[in-house]
This record gives structure tokens, C-alpha cells and sequence, in this order.
């Protein structure tokens, strides 16, 4: 499964950053493909992207100068949050992968959260409060609206984004300022601390997460637990890099399906499946009995 997953990633991360042309000639690709969203955290200014970001696509459509309801953004992450839910974080996410490659950098102890983990847990959710909502609406740059996360915290869009355009773009350069080194300074923090913790920026402050993590429960993607085959080993909470216990697995807005706890599990009674298979194992039962 690990092998699997990360192939998926790196595929992901290639297809959808594929333009080759961007990387090369240091501009950003603006054709009809960058209309569309791709489900993963992935900068619509990275030179090689060749569709948006939906955090950013949602912000853009909340930066109108006319408050309406962003129903395309929303229905975007409903379908993926309803089918998906943080698969999509464990598997579609190039700023995912980068944390995950991080974390294998064989330096510091490696710590699965942070101190204070059930409180901080939460800051995700107040970024997609704050400034994802709140701030692309009311926050203001002269007569201008701000796409505040994209613009003040998103360390996607500082690594993939501004940094290969810097390199390439002497004009750009030259115009470095403030902010772009409070984001540089951001991106610097949750590198180091992707190395020793467990994808820190997904944990405590991604808003897509936030997102995706709400649809967790009922999403159609599910890690099924067969609980008359568990023999309580625990196998799979020391395997979880997200310190869930076996209940939270799937269930919780804090799994990315990152299917560790599959690989671990020594009886197989962990798998993922289909939610309209979920209540096959109780049917079977129920059928036995009668």
C-alpha cells in the first residue's frame, strides 16, 4: 500500500503540474484548463499548474466585488468531499507528498502531533474561518479585496509558486519585499517542522483539510473496520501517523486514508471499501441468523 500511495502521488503531483513550458520560461500557464480545479492544495501560480487550486478558486470567487454565493467552488468541494473526503489529502495532495517526503529525512525524533494536539487541531478550521471566508470578503488592499490565505499563509504557494518564478523572473525579484519573506519565513517554519512532525501544516492549518475532513464520516471512501476479526493487537493505532485509535480510523476528520493502518493490521480486518459495502459484514450476519 505505501509503495502504491506514494507512486500515486508522484503521478498526481506530475499530471497536474505538468506544464513544462511554466518551468522553462518562468510564466504561468492561463489557459481553458485553468478554469478547473484539481482536488489536492496545488498553486495556481506554480509555473507548471494546469488548473486552480479550489481553496484559491474559492477565494477568487468571494474577492467579487458583489457578494455572491460561490456555488461552483462549494459544489467542487462537496463532490470530492462526499466521494473522498481526506483521501484526497493522503493521496491527491502535492503539498501533501512534500510533507510526507519531509517527515522521511531521517533527522530529529519523530513526533506523530504536536503538544496540545486536540486544541490545535482546530486551527485549520479557523484559517478556513478567518481567511478563507471572512478575510476574501471583507479584507481590503486599498479598494481591493484580499485572498488573505493565499496571500499571507499558504506555504503551497510560496514553494511551488513564488520561488521557481522568483528564480526565473529577474523583474520579480527586483521587487521583493516584506511579505514576500514573512511567507518565505512561514514556508521555512513548516519545512523544519515537517521533518520531525507528522505533516504539521495538514494537521493544524489547511483549510482544504478542513473541508475535506467534515465529509469523513460519510464520504463513499471508507477504511471499514471488520470488528469480529480484530483481535485488539493495536497494530494499526501505532502504524496511524495521525495517533487515532481504531474507532477514529476513516471516521475521523483527522484521517487522510493514508492506509497505514491497512499495511499493519496482521488479521486483514482493516480495508478500504465502498460506504454501500460497509453494512455488508452486519447484512451477512443478520442473513445468518434468520
Amino acid at each position: 500500500m505505501k509503495k502504491i500511495r506514494l507512486t500515486v502521488q508522484i503521478l498526481f503531483t506530475i499530471l497536474t503540474n505538468g506544464y513544462t513550458y511554466g518551468f522553462l520560461s518562468g510564466k504561468i500557464y492561463k489557459g481553458g484548463l485553468k478554469y478547473v480545479c484539481v482536488p489536492g492544495l496545488n498553486c495556481y501560480s506554480c509555473p507548471g499548474a494546469l488548473a486552480s487550486c479550489p481553496i484559491g478558486a474559492l477565494q477568487a470567487l468571494l474577492n467579487q466585488r458583489d457578494l455572491r454565493v460561490p456555488f461552483g467552488a462549494l459544489g467542487f468541494l462537496f463532490l470530492f468531499g462526499s466521494v473522498l473526503g481526506r483521501f484526497v489529502c493522503g493521496w491527491l495532495c502535492p503539498f501533501g507528498l512534500v510533507q510526507d517526503l519531509l517527515y522521511k529525512i531521517p533527522l530529529f525524533r519523530k513526533r506523530k502531533t504536536l503538544p496540545f494536539h486536540k486544541y490545535l487541531k482546530y486551527g485549520k478550521y479557523a484559517v478556513l474561518l478567518l481567511l478563507v471566508c471572512v478575510g476574501s470578503m471583507f479584507l481590503f488592499t486599498g479598494f481591493a479585496k484580499v485572498p488573505a490565505f493565499c496571500k499571507y499563509l499558504c506555504p503551497s504557494g510560496t514553494l511551488l509558486g513564488a520561488i521557481p518564478l522568483l528564480s526565473m523572473n529577474e523583474s520579480l525579484r527586483a521587487q521583493l519585499g516584506g511579505l514576500f519573506y514573512w511567507k518565505f519565513g512561514v514556508l521555512l517554519f513548516i519545512i523544519i517542522l515537517s521533518v520531525k512532525n507528522f505533516r504539521p501544516f495538514c494537521q493544524y492549518l489547511c483549510p482544504l483539510g478542513a473541508v475535506y475532513g467534515l465529509f469523513n464520516k460519510f464520504s463513499l471512501v471508507q477504511i471499514h473496520w471488520e470488528k469480529e476479526r480484530c483481535i485488539s493487537c493495536k497494530a494499526c493505532e501505532k502504524a496511524c501517523p495521525a495517533a487515532l485509535s481504531v474507532t477514529e480510523i476513516s471516521r475521523s476528520p483527522e484521517c487522510i486514508r493514508c492506509g497505514k493502518c491497512i499495511d499493519a493490521c496482521p488479521t486483514k480486518c482493516l480495508h478500504f471499501s465502498r460506504r454501500s459495502s460497509v453494512e455488508m459484514p452486519l447484512m451477512r450476519r443478520y442473513e445468518r441468523k434468520g
